[in-house]
């Protein structure tokens, strides 16, 4: 697969917001692009948590 320049991706994801979105409404949607690669490359680097730890961590 071949990857996707930032540029490219930004643009993409504008494109796909409906015609009454706002400003507010792409920084959202460009942050949690962000949010979720980051967390991808994260698994991809064997940096995740078992369920219970993950469990744990949430109900303190």
């Amino acid at each position: 697969m071949v990857s996707i320049n930032i540029k490219q991706k930004v643009l993409e994801a504008v494109q796909q917001l409906p015609p009454d979105a706002t400003v507010e409404d792409a920084i959202e949607r460009l942050y949690f692009l962000a949010k979720v690669e980051r967390g991808v490359a994260q698994a991809d680097a064997g940096e995740t948590l078992p369920h219970d730890a993950a469990r744990k961590r949430l109900l303190k």
